[in-house]
């Protein structure tokens, strides 16, 4: 039986796309924030993200027009969480939580070793009245040989969840995916 759910808990309904750290780069100093609301936009590799002004990461993200996002295993969940729990503002987060930042090939924001994948992405736009920012990726690299390749999603009421089976229908969906996927 459907039972309703209060209208301040809708978005947990849809919430769960993968946690991503986002990192950028702004007057000599790199930053990361975890961010929660993604969207895939097109089978191009434009993306869009949720953040404004009240997270310290946007200010380089408008003047930069460049970030990293950056897909954290699921074993680092304590990781994603502090990041997210304090602000780039007063804290250097590659440094506290020991992540290694590597050097990109397209922009300044550095990639994180630690992720699985990490995609190179340029500002395409930013929809400031409804904080989203248009991405499109530059390059993208992924680490297939961690042990951990679960992705982490945020429910958005506290609590995550792990990917877990997976379940193969290419051939069904063949007519319905672009050239080499």
């Amino acid at each position: 039986m459907m039972e309703p759910v209060p209208a301040a808990r809708i978005f947990t309904l849809l919430e769960p796309g993968p946690v991503v750290l986002v990192t950028t780069r702004h007057a000599g100093r790199s930053n990361i924030m975890t961010i929660s609301w993604t969207m895939v936009m097109d089978f191009t590799p434009r993306f869009a993200i949720c953040t404004g002004a009240w997270n310290h990461s946007f200010i380089a993200l408008e003047k930069e027009r460049e970030c990293v996002i950056a897909i954290p295993p699921a074993d680092m969940l304590d990781t994603v969480i502090g990041i997210g729990t304090c602000s780039g503002a007063d804290t250097d987060k590659f440094e506290r939580f020991g992540l290694t930042p590597v050097k990109g090939r397209y922009v300044r924001a550095p990639l994180v070793a630690q992720c699985l994948a990490n995609i190179e992405c340029q500002v395409a736009e930013i929809i400031a009245p409804h904080g989203i920012v248009v991405l499109d990726g530059l390059a993208a690299y992924a680490d297939h040989q961690r042990s951990e390749q679960r992705m982490l999603h945020a429910v958005g009421d506290g609590t995550f969840v792990a990917d877990g089976e997976r379940f193969d229908r290419r051939e069904a969906m063949r007519s319905k995916l672009p050239d080499g996927v």
